[in-house]
């Protein structure tokens, strides 16, 4: 008895633990619309237009069509731009490009 109590509560533990979020990679945070404007006068970041140009451009072969949200936000490796997508097929992907140079970082 005692053997089966102890095993279902050992269950019962895993199972909560499985349950629980991992520990995730530092999130980015995003800037307000005031450090936006701070990082664009600065010359931190390039425009959000010319974000999107960017992200055009690199991904073209995937049909982009338009962008359905932006952010700017602090990545470890600087300021990005977090970039919603809406491809032609209808999927939504995501764009990362970054803030300084323009250059795509990573597309999902």
């Amino acid at each position: 008895m005692r053997i089966a109590l102890a095993a279902t509560l050992l269950i019962a533990i895993g199972l909560h633990i499985v349950s629980l979020p991992a520990a995730a990679a530092p999130r980015e945070v995003c800037l307000t619309k005031a450090e936006q404007r701070a990082a664009l006068a600065s010359g931190h970041a390039i425009t959000l237009a010319a974000a999107i140009r960017a992200a055009h451009l690199s991904v073209r072969g995937r049909g982009v069509r338009e962008v359905v949200n932006a952010r700017l936000c602090r990545h470890p490796d600087g300021l990005r731009y977090v970039l919603t997508v809406l491809a032609r097929d209808g999927r939504v992907t995501r764009a990362t490009i970054d803030a300084t140079s323009g250059k795509l970082v990573g597309a999902n």
